[in-house]
């Protein structure tokens, strides 16, 4: 199978929700969602191999994962089976901040003129949040990365701002993002950036959200 045929593969799990995502991007996107809660470490690995068929692992050309912010359990689970998968397939695996794939889901064509900002509920007053821009080439880059703030200090942050901007709310389950997961690590694929698994590791920020 040459690589015009091969697939990238998908998974998020930083919620109690596990997401997977499989596309040739040639026609074929195989998507599912799953509410597992405690489950999910134990049948994480069953419905990988279930949506694989009729594919095989050698038919992956890269890998993509959710890598939080999220809860704690969850987001290591998805980073550490992706992890393991590329280096044994030799394939590139890309850490997508779930910020990132909220903020891709709810902004369908983004102004490049214009700043993306997200939050995310962290509790204990606090946020998940982070800013990002569209480069000429359409990678979603950040303009301020993912970090935890106390809401006063984000808002103040965002009334800072010289550019113009949205800003996306994140909703409660996240795994439906899992195809803007994919879909933003494909972009960084296409542009030739071969991310290796050593390089991607979870984000927890200071309140994991449990």
């Amino acid at each position: 199978m040459n690589q015009q045929q091969k697939y990238g593969l998908a998974l998020h799990t930083t919620t109690p929700q596990l997401g997977i995502c499989l596309d040739n991007f040639q026609g074929d996107r195989r998507s599912q969602i799953w509410d597992l809660g405690r489950d999910l470490s134990s049948l994480l690995h069953q419905h990988l191999q279930s949506m694989l068929v009729p594919q095989t692992w050698q038919d992956l050309k890269f890998i993509a994962v959710a890598k939080g912010p999220g809860g704690f359990t969850g987001t290591r689970m998805g980073v550490v089976t992706t992890r393991t998968i590329a280096q044994q397939l030799n394939i590139p695996l890309y850490g997508i901040s779930t910020l990132a794939a909220i903020a891709h889901s709810a902004i369908a064509n983004p102004d490049r003129n214009s700043l993306i900002a997200v939050q995310m509920d962290a509790r204990r007053e606090q946020l998940f949040a982070a800013i990002y821009q569209i480069s000429e080439n359409g990678i979603w880059q950040p303009y301020l990365s993912d970090m935890v703030i106390g809401t006063v200090e984000w808002q103040n942050t965002l009334s800072d701002l010289d550019s113009p901007y949205k800003l996306v709310i994140s909703p409660t389950e996240t795994a439906n993002t899992v195809i803007d997961v994919l879909e933003l690590a494909h972009a960084q694929w296409r542009q030739g950036k071969k991310s290796q698994w050593q390089d991607i590791v979870p984000f927890y920020g200071q309140h994991p959200v449990r």
